[in-house]
Parts: structure tokens; sequence; C-alpha cells
């Protein structure tokens, strides 16, 4: 499949034929469903957490004695009856929410997202992406010039370009990402993806030749 090549001015300059092995996978909602959900969970951090009878502090001594005072029998004043005491059913940070997912099920998903994107017009690719200085306002103008200029975007640069992630990152509906980590729920978040010629071949060398 061929698409067009822009340049940093929003202009045409050539095309490209992406490999059909990353870019013409048939979508499978469910397999897509699937791996997000496993990647939001392994994302996922707790931090709540309340303390059970065992952990709050106190309670060593024994409230009144057992027999002869009229009242219900104690043993700890740590109890979850009671004030300060510990909490029963409440969340702890201890809960296991990771889910394993085999790879090749991973990338046959981030593959169909892809596809996703160049079935709809949604893949934006430059023939360069040559940010001096690191410059946001430069990259701001750049965006205004290509499709993407009304909607969230996500960039794809190369390893080692850190111009281009110092130039984006502060830009609103703007997401920054390595080439070669990019996954199925970035690219969800956002509508478009701009790439370069250098990172389609990142992508094929990195998820296709292993």
């Amino acid at each position: 499949m061929k698409v067009a090549v822009y340049n940093q001015e929003g202009k045409e300059a050539g095309d490209i034929t992406l490999p059909k092995e990353i870019f013409e996978v048939p979508f499978n909602a469910d397999l897509v469903h699937q791996v997000m959900i496993s990647q939001t969970a392994n994302a996922r951090q707790v931090s709540a957490h309340t303390k059970n009878r065992g952990e709050v502090r106190g309670g060593g001594r024994k409230p009144w004695r057992q027999k002869g005072t009229g009242r219900a029998r104690a043993g700890s004043t740590r109890g979850p009856i009671w004030k300060g005491g510990g909490v029963s059913g409440g969340p702890r940070n201890d809960k296991n929410y990771e889910r394993t997912i085999p790879q090749k099920m991973r990338r046959k998903a981030l593959f169909m997202v892809l596809s996703q994107k160049v079935k709809n017009n949604l893949l934006v690719v430059l023939d360069d992406m040559n940010m001096e200085g690191a410059k946001t306002k430069a990259m701001a103008q750049m965006f205004k010039k290509l499709p993407v200029a009304s909607a969230s975007r996500l960039v794809a640069y190369n390893n080692g370009d850190k111009k281009v992630f110092l130039a984006a990152r502060n830009i609103a509906k703007t997401g920054v990402s390595e080439t070669r980590n990019l996954n199925v729920v970035d690219l969800l978040d956002y509508k478009y993806v701009v790439i370069t010629k250098d990172g389609i071949k990142e992508i094929e060398k990195v998820f296709i030749t292993k």
C-alpha cells in the first residue's frame, strides 16, 4: 500500500510503500480490546490501602474484664467496630491486577491498529522531522501545515532523536513516543500518528525482523 509523504511545509514530497505485514492486517476488535485491557491493567498503580486490625497501632490491653461489667466481652480496641480500629473489607495494595499477553498477540494487535490508521487516512508520513534547537514553536507551526492541525496526534520519533521529544512534549493534544515503544493504548488515545520514513523502517526492523 502506498501513502503520500509530506515535507515539513505540509506539501506532498512523494510517496512510500508500506510493508503489508504491518499495515495491511485485518482488524480483530476482540484481540485489540484484550491487549488494551492487559496493558492498562499492567500499568495500574494500586495505592489505596487500609490497615486491618492486626496492622493498626495499639489494642494490646484488654479494655475491661471479661465478666461482671454488663458489657459485651472485648479483647482489643483495634477491631473494626471501634473508633481507630482496623478496617474490614477495605482496599488493599497487595492486590495483583497484572495480566500476561503473549508477545505475538501484542504485536498482532499493534499491527491491526496501525492498519486501521492507514485505512482511515490517519497516518501522516514525513520525509524528515528535523527540529533545530528543539523549538516547540517550530513543531507547533509544522502541525498547522499538516492534516493533523485540528486533532490529537501521536508523534513517533526514532531512538536517540531527543530534539523531537523536547519540541513536541508540551503541545496540547500531542503525545510523543519512541518508534520502538509504540503500543496499542497510545495509538488508540490519539487520532493521528505522525512518523517519518525512517520511522517506518524502524517499525519494520523492530517488530518484523526480530
